[in-house]
């Protein structure tokens, strides 16, 4: 059964990891939901968000596909019940004087920010759990999305618990 999985991968910071990394992905067929890379307290260490559509068995192949590179450090895959999801999105609605206000009162609901206005569009950014996110755009659809876009999933562990908990990372593999 295909479910969705999110991977915390632990990278060293340098230039090509990324296309090695999307370059296994494509090599092998898989296909990658959402990523989203951002640096971590560690300068040396960028941190891969990758969320995946795939069966168990799948996600097994990719993991091990992944610890066969060498700047991989780590990879955790995040439990959604003990781990925090946001991302962010910006969305471009039609708005006209009549319906201007309906749609600031929908973007206060999902305590979204009006970030622009228009003389006939508002954009909207918003912030949260996909889910979150997918629900506003519903409601937003019958006011007409001219435009929109989405970051990636971001995501890490709820509590004190950490994807370098219990360990050091290695800058360099022993081969």
């Amino acid at each position: 059964m295909i479910q969705r999985h999110t991977l915390s991968v632990l990278v060293e910071n340098k230039p090509g990891v990324l296309t090695r990394i999307a370059g296994m992905f494509a090599r092998r067929a898989y296909n990658i939901h959402s990523l989203a890379v951002g640096p971590t307290d560690d300068p040396r260490v960028s941190r891969l968000t990758i969320v995946v559509g795939t069966e168990a068995v799948q996600l097994e192949q990719i993991v091990k596909q992944l610890n066969k590179l060498v700047h991989v450090l780590k990879i955790v895959e995040l439990d959604p019940a003990e781990s925090v999801e946001r991302e962010m999105q910006l969305v471009k609605v039609t708005a006209d004087p009549d319906t201007r206000s309906q749609i600031i009162e929908l973007a206060d609901v999902f305590r979204a920010k009006i970030v622009d206005v228009d003389h006939d569009s508002l954009t909207i950014e918003a912030a949260g759990a996909p889910a979150k996110l997918e629900a506003m755009v519903e409601l937003l659809e019958p006011f007409g999305i001219r435009e929109m876009v989405r970051s990636g999933t971001i995501s890490l562990a709820r509590g004190s618990r950490s994807i370098t908990d219990g360990s050091k990372l290695r800058m360099q593999r022993v081969v």
